[in-house]
């Protein structure tokens, strides 16, 4: 089974039978929204390991912040 995450069943129900422009651009903005979340939740996912000490030798804490700094920026939009 392949469930489709809400913020993609929303958007494209949006897309299928929304009317107006805002409909459109609320899909857009669904999906992109998605997307951030993903890459945060990677970049917490990296960083939890690291913590917890599941990383290899190639993550110090200079790299650590620059993976946090990195998907802050994007989720603002100044990547």
């Amino acid at each position: 089974m392949n469930e489709q995450p809400e913020a993609l069943r929303l958007a494209d129900v949006l897309e299928t039978f929304g009317l107006s422009q805002l409909s459109k651009d609320a899909a857009v903005e669904l999906r992109r929204l998605h997307a951030v979340n993903g890459e945060l939740l990677e970049a917490l996912n990296d960083l939890a390991q690291w913590f917890d000490g599941e990383v290899g030798h190639h993550m110090d804490e200079p790299y650590a912040a620059q993976i946090a700094r990195a998907a802050i920026a994007k989720a603002e939009g100044k990547e």
